[in-house]
């Protein structure tokens, strides 16, 4: 069996969380920092928490006010026949009225 292969663990690993709290953990890695852990976290906290490291939060709202302003200037194809449908009726209408 060789040895010396296993990785240094660490019996006091500091974990930080963004919120503050440290606590010791055994890893492998001696310092860890996280985004959420059981004092922030929203399914212990009963809070809801939204987390944005990239922002993506704010790009989501942006891209869909951009789809949903396009979706209110493109005309679909049914206001397109309706409006067909009724130049053809106007146009046949003022054809039935010189007769």
């Amino acid at each position: 069996m060789k040895t010396a292969i296993h990785p240094t663990y660490h019996k006091d690993a500091k974990v930080t969380c963004a919120c503050g709290s440290v606590f010791t953990v055994g890893s492998t890695v001696p310092d860890i920092h996280v985004e959420l852990c059981s004092a922030c976290h929203p399914f212990y906290t009963g809070k809801q928490k939204i987390v944005d490291t990239a922002r993506r939060v704010d790009k989501f709202e942006q891209r869909a006010a951009a789809q949903a302003q396009a979706a209110a200037a493109r005309t679909g194809k049914r206001a397109k026949k309706e409006k067909d449908v009724a130049r053809r009726k106007a146009k046949s209408e003022a054809l039935g009225a010189e007769k």
